[in-house]
């Protein structure tokens, strides 16, 4: 461990980074800014490929920044992982996705454990940041890496990191939110602190890879939880008749303690919120234990894109269109706005879910993604004009981008079906607009 931390005090600890995503891009970066040699491996050509040209692919990373390091030559990236053994530190930042049947998947943790296993050199450390459920460091990953003569604590170290990329997010970034760990032994923690601790500000120790693992579902299951409660009172208002949930949050978040706005919506969107909640789930069962009540909120925000199919039907109802007949825009395919990633997006499974349903006359518009596949139909994003939004019998604002012109398309449209109250303040046209959660009953 000794040999290590002199090589991260002095800088020249070489960075592995296994899969160059979302997660792993700004760790790259934000190394290699501070002097450090940082080598990136992921099987997808395109992205190596990029690296390599010093072409930036995410929108929370600074193209000149990319394009500094690649020059410096302080970063490049491989599609073949026999670099691994001259790496010193190695990071895992690979998807960890559900199966169809709500299950979660590990195999990419695995398939990098077993490419890290095979080249395992001593001193080594491995920190994992895909998310994942509790005992997956300690239960499924350092079985792989050990072999005979290597201690894990002695000869390599092994430590589970949560990533905390939130992307769009300005404010808060890689360099400078706080980051939790934990190592498989004190050692473990304590190299695997000091490695972190020299790209983000403030790094929080705990007890064991199981407390951070299940720190992060935490994390993600509490937003999940509170959004499920404000998208059941949001049908609750629309029930109800007379209540706007937007002005009920808005009213209740002047209180200045004990409670967190949250704001419904079509849905949610993204790796973690979505998914956090079954990688939990299926693990307790393991232990004959339910959990319903997370369970439940999951279902809850999973069956909001099929309300607002409900709320299309009747959108077009108060026009006289019939559904088949319809020509829908949906606006915003992103899981959140200003950004590209549509991973999980709520509009997508709309968008799904009408054309299951007959709809043919379908088109969409995000000025942060060209193109997308819905089903087996490709569709590319149409431009905005007045003209066409009065050739649409209903626009749908699936997310509401910072770009959009609200009162242009408020004006234009024939019927506007709002999911995320971007039409609040625009002059309401009779039945035109029709917000989610505003107290319409339909």
């Amino acid at each position: 461990m000794h040999e290590l931390s002199t090589k991260l005090s002095q800088n020249s600890a070489q960075i592995g980074i296994i899969g160059l995503g979302y997660v792993g891009i700004p760790i790259a970066v934000e190394y290699a800014k501070k002097g450090f040699h940082v080598r990136g491996f992921d099987l997808d050509e395109k992205k190596v490929k990029a690296i390599n040209h010093g072409e930036n692919y995410i929108d929370d990373i600074d193209d000149a920044d990319m394009r500094q390091i690649v020059d410096d030559k302080l970063f490049s990236a491989t599609t073949t992982f026999e670099d691994l053994v001259r790496q010193d530190v190695i990071y895992i930042c690979v998807p960890t996705p559900f199966k169809r049947n709500k299950e979660p998947d590990n195999s990419h943790i695995h398939a990098a454990a077993q490419a890290i296993a095979e080249r395992l050199q001593k001193g080594q450390l491995i920190i994992i940041k895909s998310t994942t459920y509790p005992e997956t460091t300690e239960n499924e990953v350092l079985p792989i890496l050990e072999k005979p003569g290597f201690k894990v604590g002695q000869d390599f170290y092994l430590a589970f990191s949560p990533e905390r990329v939130d992307p769009g997010n300005k404010k808060f970034t890689t360099a400078n939110t706080p980051i939790v760990v934990g190592g498989v032994t004190e050692d473990c923690t304590k190299i695997a602190a000091e490695a972190i601790g020299k790209i983000i500000t403030h790094v929080h120790t705990v007890s064991n890879p199981r407390v951070a693992e299940m720190e992060k579902l935490l994390e993600n299951i509490f937003r999940s939880v509170n959004i499920a409660l404000v998208n059941e009172l949001a049908r609750l208002c629309d029930r109800m008749g007379g209540i706007d949930i937007w002005e009920v949050v808005e009213a209740a978040a002047t209180k200045p303690f004990g409670f967190m706005p949250f704001y419904p919506g079509p849905g949610i969107g993204g790796h973690c919120i979505l998914v956090d909640p079954y990688f939990l789930s299926s693990k307790a069962r393991e232990y004959d234990f339910h959990t319903n009540f997370i369970e439940l909120a999951a279902e809850t925000n999973e069956d909001m894109p099929f309300y607002v199919s409900g709320m299309i039907r009747r959108s077009l109802s108060l026009l006289g269109v019939p559904f088949l007949d319809a020509t829908v825009l949906v606006l915003g395919v992103a899981f959140k706005k200003d950004i590209d990633d549509t991973r999980n997006s709520p509009a997508l499974k709309i968008m799904e879910l009408l054309m299951q349903r007959g709809v043919t006359k379908l088109h969409y518009n995000d000025p942060y993604v060209p193109s997308i596949k819905v089903l087996d139909k490709k569709f590319k994003s149409v431009e905005i004009s007045p003209e066409f939004l009065q050739q649409c019998d209903v626009v749908v604002i699936a997310t509401n981008h910072s770009a959009y012109d609200y009162e242009m398309i408020a004006a234009n449209a024939k019927s506007v079906v709002d999911t995320r109250n971007a039409t609040n303040g625009i002059k309401k046209q009779g039945d035109k607009i029709l917000k989610l959660g505003s107290g319409v009953r339909f």
